[in-house]
């Protein structure tokens, strides 16, 4: 197995939404987002898999290590060597990709987050810098679309959040701020026993106006010349927004099941972004 075809199995594999949206791309930028997406999936596979705190921290100091390699030229995981021909011609940060890394690596130290600053901090590294790396690959002219791209990727993850409440607090993990559960009246117990009630609701209903206002944020950000090149992140956009509506239309019933798009109805919705952008 080539190492690119190992990133397309470990993309197929993730049953991801961005799948749907690397399937307009030209091929080499495809090669290129497929091999970072796997990198990404790899990394955090590394904490969601992870039995022993210790052997995660292990794995993630190898991972840096691994990334460190890939810029000397010596990469020796599938995924770096899927990576690295991509690292030159699209401009990808080595900051960028340790950042990602360290923001696994947060999941080890701090399952809970006091605030929405704090919460916003823990986005950037696991979400925003994979928006940025992307705008690169997908392609850009102007500033101000990395801006986007940063704020695109903060408005997936609070999605993500949103979407996998329940999944989450079964592992243990609580990203809502912990002010902003005090201000809805909703406790950590009510999450960790899957207590659904109007207090909840209204909590979700504040967490997704909030993310889909961050989605118009980042929209208004990018620029018209390079809105074409930015497709896959529209795209992404029109199923994330769609997703949310539909947690929404069934009562924020997150804790107890997770709520999603069947790939039909993402295929559709890429292709309709597509023809439209």
């Amino acid at each position: 197995m080539s190492p690119d075809e190992y990133c397309q199995q470990k993309t197929l594999k993730s049953g991801s939404s961005f799948y749907y949206s690397f399937l307009f791309l030209p091929p080499e930028r495809r090669r290129a987002i497929t091999a970072l997406y796997a990198f990404c999936r790899e990394v955090d596979d590394t904490v969601d898999d992870a039995t022993d705190q210790s052997v995660a921290r292990i794995k993630l100091a190898w991972w840096r290590t691994e990334v460190s390699a890939m810029y000397k030229g010596t990469p020796t995981h599938p995924v770096t060597q899927a990576l690295a021909p991509h690292v030159a011609p699209y401009k990808l940060e080595e900051r960028h990709l340790l950042a990602i890394v360290d923001g696994m690596e947060m999941d080890l130290d701090q399952s809970r987050y006091l605030d929405y600053a704090g919460l916003q901090r823990y986005c950037w590294h696991v979400a925003s810098v994979v928006g940025i790396l992307s705008a690169s690959i997908f392609g850009y002219t102007r500033p101000e679309t990395l801006a986007y791209a940063e704020k695109l990727g903060l408005a997936f993850q609070l999605t993500n959040i949103i979407r996998d409440v329940g999944e989450d607090a079964r592992k243990g993990r609580i990203y809502l701020p912990v002010n902003e559960l005090q201000q809805f009246g909703v406790t950590a117990a009510d999450l960790l026993n899957a207590r659904h009630s109007e207090k909840f609701e209204a909590l979700m209903r504040f967490q997704t106006e909030r993310a889909q206002r961050t989605y118009d944020e980042a929209l208004a950000l990018l620029p018209k010349e390079d809105r074409r090149a930015q497709r896959p992140g529209l795209m992404m956009s029109a199923i994330y927004r769609t997703l949310l509506d539909e947690i929404e239309r069934d009562g924020f019933h997150v804790l107890t099941q997770r709520i999603s798009l069947t790939p039909l109805r993402k295929l559709w919705l890429a292709w309709k972004t597509y023809v439209r952008s």
